[in-house]
């Protein structure tokens, strides 16, 4: 299987520094195999859009000398490469796990959950909505067939239908093997109730549809793997390779860096200026391949005292 590696960022704002990273080490993985690096933008959270995120994720990219093969500019044949654009596709594919029985709609107000979480939380409980109380609220799994046809032209969402007592094995090339018993995860809801797709059940449509042979991204979605896994079952797909990367922190290590770190001590956290106020490493006079060899150094090296690398011998020496 040829190589096909992306990197999935959110046009909510500037790029920070670890998605620049995260970038980096998904071209540098597919260039060493000749293989392919896209972009795909998730933007299906229209709300937490904002204006000019990506253009400016583009021209970042495109400053640090790692341009997407594919993409929502230059195309390619997997596309669409923005999810908004894909939503029939997402219709179609929630429809084949509704049909076999791997999914299922829920009517719940948020009111309604609200109410149910406030419960959970007088408790002392997490508030989990799962097969150890899914028939205590109103889905298509608690009501009748009639009252099914009713409600689906109503608001609702659908959820994924986690079956308990199944211990969920999963693999990252990094991390090594995981397990988790079913029994822990939530029915997580795949489809919201404006049609979009969220992203556990949209990332793993489209890296299936775009042929993703490695999926590499931050370890903040390492919890969310498990469930991922049971969607990929859940079709009967075989799932890609997994790397979760260890994440960027502030610098007493507690905590992701953040854009307060930076203006704090007075160091920029984007790679390239997001506004008037918010400068990046480009304005602050640092060259391109200095910010690449950096990055390429938080957490690799090639196992000697090398220090200095053009892009080229990043792409012949990384692993």
């Amino acid at each position: 299987m040829k190589t096909r590696v992306r990197f999935a960022p959110s046009p909510t704002g500037p790029l920070h520094i670890g998605g620049l990273r995260t970038a980096l080490f998904n071209y540098l993985y597919a260039k060493k195999d000749k293989g392919i690096f896209i972009l795909r933008l998730e933007d299906t959270d229209q709300n937490r859009y904002v204006k000019g995120s990506e253009k400016y994720i583009l021209e970042s990219l495109n400053w640090c000398g790692i341009s997407p093969d594919e993409g929502p500019i230059n195309g390619g044949n997997f596309g669409p490469y923005r999810q908004s654009e894909r939503k029939y596709i997402y219709e179609k594919y929630i429809e084949i796990l509704i049909n076999n029985g791997s999914a299922y709609y829920a009517f719940d107000t948020p009111e309604e959950l609200a109410i149910a979480r406030e419960k959970s939380e007088k408790k002392g409980e997490s508030f989990r909505y799962g097969s150890h109380n899914r028939h205590l609220f109103n889905n298509s799994l608690s009501i009748s067939n009639e009252n099914i046809s009713k409600n689906v032209s109503k608001k609702h969402v659908v959820r994924l239908k986690v079956e308990p007592g199944r211990q969920i094995h999963v693999f990252d090339e990094i991390r090594g093997n995981i397990s988790v018993s079913s029994s822990l995860i939530d029915d997580k809801i795949l489809m919201k109730a404006d049609g979009m797709p969220t992203y556990h059940f949209a990332n793993v449509v489209d890296d299936k549809l775009m042929s993703i042979s490695t999926v590499i991204r931050g370890e903040e979605w390492l919890p969310s793997l498990p469930t991922h896994k049971l969607i990929y079952d859940a079709f009967g797909w075989k799932t890609p390779k997994f790397m979760h990367l260890p994440l960027i922190l502030k610098p007493n290590g507690k905590g992701k860096l953040s854009k307060r770190d930076g203006e704090k001590g007075g160091f920029p956290v984007f790679p390239i200026k997001w506004s008037q106020e918010i400068s990046g490493f480009r304005e602050s006079g640092f060259l391109p391949n200095a910010v690449v060899n950096y990055l390429a150094l938080l957490g690799w090296n090639n196992g000697n005292e090398d220090e200095i690398f053009s892009l080229k011998e990043l792409i012949k020496s990384f692993n």
